[in-house]
């Protein structure tokens, strides 16, 4: 029992370090002028002789820090710490967010969410990995969402290539009408995933329920304005601040 409980004490320790270390790299990288040994020490909570042997730690990984005592340190752009990516947060959050997206959005996303989590965890060190393979943050399935999976795909790379669409879109009374429109945005909520985008025919900022949308052309003409444009704008008229 002793023996468990002082590899569980030396299991945290290691991890306060892991994410000490994380934390110093993510305070090197706000700083693009070499900062003292003692301002970094002192936003770490630690002491000096601490802050030497974790920048001679990274040093000893591959981290391009240059700088001594007494002179300042300043991180070369360009690296990353693969086995110290993540604090235990951040990874809570990747993997609630990669089980919403494999939940609540299409199919072809929602693998792509799985690989990606699956990627993470192949570079992380054995602690880190199995505090992401038990994660016990889910997302509830209680709620089915509406159809429109097949069209997502498309939707998602007319948006990506800025090119127009051509729908037939049935209205909430069940009439059919073809749009032209410039797709720039798209928006999963819980059982509704809605386009945002420009319409030829009504010339304004308009709304599209993808279940709503009984047929979808991709047309191979990228629209006239800057896709990014387009989202400032909307997201003003509609009186969201600014991402």
């Amino acid at each position: 029992m002793a023996r468990r409980m002082l590899s569980f004490h030396g299991s945290i320790r290691e991890m306060s370090r892991a994410e000490r270390l994380l934390q110093l790299m993510q305070i090197l990288r706000r700083h693009r002028q070499p900062v003292s040994g003692a301002t970094l020490a002192a936003e770490l909570g630690v002491s000096l002789r601490t802050l030497y042997r974790d920048i001679a730690s990274l040093q000893a990984q591959g981290a391009a820090i240059d700088g001594e005592a007494g002179l300042g340190y300043v991180l070369k752009p360009g690296f990353m710490l693969p086995p110290l990516m993540f604090s235990i947060e951040e990874l809570e959050a990747l993997v609630l967010g990669s089980r919403w997206v494999a939940e609540r959005t299409d199919s072809r996303l929602a693998e792509a969410a799985r690989n990606a989590l699956a990627k993470v965890a192949a570079v992380l060190p054995p602690d880190l990995r199995q505090a992401l393979d038990t994660s016990s943050l889910f997302v509830p399935r209680d709620r089915a969402v509406v159809s429109g999976d097949s069209e997502l795909a498309s939707i998602r790379a007319a948006i990506r290539n800025e090119h127009k669409l051509d729908i037939a879109y049935r209205d909430g009374r069940g009439n059919t009408s073809q749009r032209v429109i410039w797709p720039f945005a798209l928006g999963f909520f819980d059982r509704v995933r809605m386009v945002a985008a420009w319409c030829e025919q009504r010339q304004e900022f308009r709304h599209f329920r993808t279940d709503r949308i009984a047929g979808l052309e991709v047309v191979q003409e990228c629209y006239p304005r800057r896709r990014h444009a387009l989202l400032k704008e909307w997201r003003q008229i509609e009186g969201l601040p600014p991402v």
